[in-house]
């Protein structure tokens, strides 16, 4: 043992990213052993959070951090942070904050009270039909749900970031949209995973007139770090909104603009599908793990169901003893997330249009049922599983941020306009981009879909109906007090991420950037492959292996933002490493 935490410890494992050096060796190595025994060897932490007193905020821009800060420390509550930082990084951080989309906030008060979940998530337009993605032969027609005017389903964030406003917060709209409009309207300072942002993506974004005078100069050039980068446009669509509230996006020129845009291109959103849209206000759902509280984003949303339903599997497992990250370990939690990815794909949709089996799925007796399959030292070909049966039914370029205040008040919020820059279709006039989240919906039962899920007759397109998602903002609780606050970009890898950042708090006790910066593993059933970043010893990938794993090395998964509340109130953030503009500021 001290011969294999001395060549452990003393391995290099550091990489700079933006001038900040960060751990990437084994976390933990020393997990399962003697706490006393880790103390020796370890003196202080590896990774150090954001620690504060009064709040704190993470989100993945700096700007928006600092801008929602300062509303905590003007007497803001938490509410009034998160919607000041969704407007703000609609502006700082196109290519996935958005107006121009949607998606998942909860609130969990520090009173203790229930807490409660805003779905803003976007809807299929009146237009649609379950075949539109289909050719005359019914076979999918390749990026038609992903990169044309069809792609974009009605947009939610506007009035979703209002309603929480509205229903909890202190400060107007007017005051919350302010620091948004001033970035939109004198700009901002361009960092570097911005211009990289626009290169990367320059093929899809320059074949739209508006999207390309938007993001690039006359030159046809990309803003360069360093320079200032303006947007006259997004400011007026934003002060419209200012000035005259919710109504200032869903109808008047902001409406029309986005109706113009849709009629030139054969797009669906009418001026009446943007006046009818409302939010809607749910009850998240609830779980627990190890004597703490887990609540999460109910359905449109699969990601608090399976978050769920995979921590009642591995509840089971004496997983602090396996230790973090090894092999033991990485298979549990592989054979459990192949379970609920299998689920996913024939019971999950929107709510107010199928039943879904909510109870059974998060029940602690399913979860018996299914770790009962699993063998421990062995996997089960992804081919063997079938979706199980709950019991009875009941009558993936994303951003996340993270707020506590200091009344214990904490907002976990995801939203998303679904690839980086979504359909890159810009809206000429308005100044941002479309989403392209129809592609969400099952274009054909049983046809994955960009990030690989497969998806059923729960998820077909439906007019009205909001399309699946697997956005999981989720807040944790022990001894009824607000403890974890969490969630993540990423696609499919949402649900994955944020239950290992879980994982790691509760199963390994590490502190919240420790949790944020280990390395991650993911697997989604189909396909039938344990997807790991780099920091996963050889040694565990062979162990798994001759388990009849297939592992494959990919690009680093998520960007979470974390929270962590201590008993004595202390706050500590953790911002993801994987993003190199995030950040955890507090007071």
């Amino acid at each position: 043992m001290d011969n294999y935490l001395h060549r452990q410890i003393g391995k290099p494992g550091l990489w700079r990213r933006s001038g900040r050096f960060c751990v990437i060796a084994l976390i933990f190595a020393f997990a399962g052993i003697p706490q006393a025994f880790g103390q020796a060897i370890l003196e202080g932490e590896r990774f150090h959070p954001a620690v504060a007193n009064q709040g704190m905020v993470a989100t993945s821009h700096t700007l928006a951090t600092e801008v929602a800060l300062k509303v905590l420390k003007d007497g803001g509550n938490a509410i009034d942070a998160a919607v000041t930082a969704g407007f703000a990084l609609a502006v700082t951080q196109p290519r996935s904050g958005n107006i121009g989309g949607g998606g998942f906030m909860l609130i969990s008060k520090g009173d203790g009270s229930d807490p409660e979940a805003i779905d803003y998530r976007e809807k299929a337009p009146s237009a649609a039909s379950e075949t539109m993605f289909q050719d005359d032969q019914g076979e999918v027609v390749k990026n038609r749900s992903r990169f044309t005017h069809l792609a974009a389903g009605v947009p939610g964030t506007v009035a979703g970031l209002a309603l929480a406003l509205e229903r909890h917060g202190t400060v107007s709209l007017k005051q919350a949209l302010s620091p948004a409009i001033k970035l939109a309207r004198e700009g901002f300072i361009v960092p570097q995973r911005f211009t990289e942002g626009l290169e990367q993506a320059r093929d899809r974004l320059e074949r739209w007139p508006a999207t390309r005078s938007t993001f690039y100069k006359d030159d046809g050039s990309a803003w360069q770090p360093g320079e200032r980068f303006r947007q006259p446009d997004l400011a007026n669509t934003l002060q419209r909104i200012s000035d005259q509230g919710v109504k200032g996006f869903y109808e008047g020129k902001t409406a029309q603009l986005i109706a113009e845009e849709m009629r030139r291109h054969d797009g669906l959103i009418s001026e009446a599908d943007l006046k009818n849209y409302r939010p809607v206000v749910r009850a998240p759902v609830h779980g627990t793990y190890r004597g703490h509280d887990i609540y999460s984003m109910s359905p449109p949303s699969s990601g608090g169901t399976h978050i769920v339903q995979i921590l009642n599997i591995l509840e089971g497992y004496p997983i602090t003893e396996s230790g973090h990250n090894s092999a033991d370990t990485i298979h549990l939690m592989a054979e459990a997330m192949k379970l609920a990815y299998a689920d996913r794909s024939k019971y999950l949709g929107d709510t107010d249009y199928v039943d879904v089996p909510l109870q059974g799925l998060t029940s602690k007796a399913y979860a018996k049922e299914l770790r009962e399959t699993i063998d421990p030292m062995r996997a089960r070909p992804s081919g063997e599983i079938k979706p199980g049966q709950p019991g009875p039914y009941e009558s993936p370029e994303t951003t996340h941020f993270s707020v506590v205040d200091k009344w214990g008040n904490a907002v976990s919020n995801t939203y998303t306009i679904n690839f980086s820059y979504g359909s890159g279709i810009t809206v000429q006039g308005a100044g941002f981009l479309l989403n392209n989240e129809m592609d969400d919906f099952s274009a054909k039962p049983g046809v994955p879909n960009a990030y690989g899920l497969i998806g059923g007759e729960a998820n077909k397109v439906e007019p009205g109906k909001r399309m699946l998602s697997s956005m999981s903002p989720t807040i944790v609780r022990k001894d009824g007090k607000n403890f974890l606050v969490t969630g993540s970009p990423g696609g499919s890898r949402i649900i994955t991420t944020t239950l290992q950042v879980i994982m790691n708090v509760i199963d390994h006790g590490m502190n919240i950037q420790t949790a944020v910066s280990a390395p991650r593993i993911h697997h989604q059933w189909l396909p039938d492959e344990i997807r790991i970043e780099q920091g996963i010893s050889p040694d565990t990938v062979q162990m798994l292996e001759k388990r009849g794993h297939k592992v494959v090395s990919r690009s680093a998964m998520g960007a979470i933002q974390s929270i962590m509340i201590g008993e004595n109130g202390t706050v500590s953030g953790g911002a993801d490493p994987r993003r190199s503009t995030s950040s955890a500021m507090g007071y």
